[in-house]
Order: C-alpha cells, then structure tokens, then sequence
C-alpha cells in the first residue's frame, strides 16, 4: 500500500475512546429521534383510522307530531345533530326535507346536494328540489332530474313512534366530488 492512501486508525486509546463515544451518542440520537417520531405519530394513526374503528351513532330525533304534517307535502324539519360537540351550539342544528306520503309513510331527505354538498330548496308549485350553486334539480322522489348531480338525494330512515315522527339522524352523506 503506498504510503499516501494510509486509513487512520485509531492510534492510542483516547482515540478509541473518542470513536467508541460518538458511536454511542450517535446511537442514542437515532433512538431517541425514532422514539419522538412514534410518539408523534400515535396520535396522527389514532385520527386517521378512528373512523374505521369508532361508528358515527345513530339516533332517533323527533321533528314534530304527525297531525303537524299534510299528506303531500313537502316541509323542511330541524333536529340535533347526532354527533354535537359541546361547544357546537347553533350548529349542531341540522335539517332535512320530510315529505308525507300517505297516512303511515314518511319520506326524509337530506338537504344536501349530491354534487358539492350544496343546500338545496324545495320549490312546491314546481315539486323540484333546486340546488342554487350548479344548478342541480331533483323530482319529488329524490331522483336527479337535471344538472350535474351524480347520484339522487341521500334519504333518512323516518318513523311514527308514539304520535311524532322521527327521523335516524347520520352524518352528513359524502360523496365523491365529480365536475
């Protein structure tokens, strides 16, 4: 080996030393930064993967009593969220439009359109539920009719129970955006 391409190697043993410490504090750093980094990302999988793990409740909210409701009609009721936060307050009142088919049956809808989410109106002399931001309209059943709206009107379970009408409430459905 010529004489130029010499390694160094460690020639007393404070140089040993000092090679052996910075292997240790280099050992310890890569511990220590791998521990913070499973430490910060506890919380990060616990909020990504929750909703798989923990179900949305669902509960049955009265809207008012039968006799409120005219077989035919179309009216917007109010209820409580199912899943308000402490802090919501106001907002944690949610709507749909409740429709009464016949003396029995009830027909609820949300009242978000199925292309960006947009509240949509019900429009009775044309029996249409209208989405003003697209332009999205819906029959009375909840069925697209126009525009660019790619599924119908997300429906709620409705029930009669004791005299009042009760919707199962649910998350605000979700859909695919599409343009």
């Amino acid at each position: 080996m010529p004489p130029e391409e010499k390694l160094y190697l460690p020639e007393s043993a404070a140089d040993k030393k000092m090679a052996d410490r910075r292997r240790f504090l280099a050992g310890l750093s890569a511990t220590l930064g791998g521990l913070a980094v499973v430490l910060a990302g506890f919380p990060l999988l616990g909020f990504l993967f929750s909703p798989l793990i923990k179900k949305t409740p669902r509960i049955w909210r009265r809207v008012g009593p039968v006799e409120k409701f005219e077989v035919g009609k179309t009216v917007a009721v109010s209820f409580t969220d199912a899943t308000p936060l402490p802090w919501a307050g106001v907002t944690s009142e949610t709507a749909a439009w409740l429709r009464r088919e016949s003396e029995t049956e009830f027909t609820a809808f949300a009242v978000n359109c199925t292309h960006l989410g947009c509240p949509v109106r019900w429009l009775q002399s044309a029996e249409l539920f209208l989405c003003p931001c697209h332009g999205g309209v819906y029959y009375a059943n909840g069925d697209v009719a126009a525009g660019p709206p790619p599924l119908p009107l997300p429906r709620y379970p409705a029930r009669i129970r004791k005299g009042q009408v009760e919707i199962l409430t649910s998350p605000v459905p979700i859909t695919p955006f599409t343009f």
